[in-house]
């Protein structure tokens, strides 16, 4: 073990409270990444950034939760976990259709009636 580290400090206990921590400050920085999203737009926007880490950190809070054997947390993220992950791959279904219409450019404009009239 590392010199600098007292002993008993490296239990896994502290190690799975390091994750927990990590893993809320993942989890809750969702939320900034949306208000700055939000606020640049000046509108209510929800980032595909927020999505990425509400299913990093729901994940890792989910890994914790098992260690702790909380079912009230187990569920809840494992929950959370799903949605969050459905979205993400409904973002990416709605990017694979787009991808084909934009490849191909607008559609040409009409001609307005009284022009067409008139060049006949």
């Amino acid at each position: 073990m590392a010199h600098w580290i007292p002993n008993g400090w490296l239990t896994p206990a502290h190690i799975w409270l390091a994750i927990g921590f990590l893993a809320q400050a993942i989890f809750a920085s969702r939320f900034i990444v949306q208000w700055l999203a939000s606020e640049r737009a000046r509108a209510s926007v929800m980032p595909v950034s927020f999505w990425y880490l509400s299913l990093g950190g729901g994940l890792m809070l989910l890994a914790y939760a098992i260690y702790r054997r909380d079912p009230v947390f187990i569920l809840g993220q494992a929950t959370g976990a799903l949605i969050y992950a459905r979205n993400l791959f409904l973002i990416r279904r709605a990017a694979r259709e787009a991808a084909p219409a934009a490849a191909q450019g607008p559609e040409p404009l009409e001609e307005e009636p009284s022009r067409a009239a008139a060049s006949r």
